[in-house]
């Protein structure tokens, strides 16, 4: 289910004090990487990628990372972008509710 703005705004509030744990070199968006982001997204729900002189952006390379461990890309910000994944096991992040129209 996509997040609402209202939810996205908190999560770009949790985030604002994460340092990036994933690191995207310039090999790019390798199965490696997207294997390290699933592991990472399971442990914290919340994190940051940096793009470093990879051969895509970080818009090209948040999206791909989203698409492919089903994840929502929060934001991107220069070179880092926020990804955000409810855990399986009990999520210790409480999004605000969506409103029904």
């Amino acid at each position: 289910m996509p997040l609402t703005s209202a939810q996205r705004a908190h999560l770009r509030g949790l985030a604002h004090k994460l340092d990036a744990v994933v690191l995207v070199g310039s090999a790019g968006v390798t199965d490696a990487v997207i294997a390290k982001v699933n592991v990472e997204l399971e442990n914290h729900e919340l994190i940051k990628v940096k793009v470093n002189e990879a051969p895509e952006t970080a818009d090209e390379a948040g999206a791909r990372l989203a698409s492919a461990t089903r994840s929502e890309l929060v934001q991107r910000i220069g070179h880092i972008a926020v990804l955000y994944r409810r855990r399986k096991r009990e999520s210790d992040i409480r999004l605000p509710a969506a409103k029904r129209t």
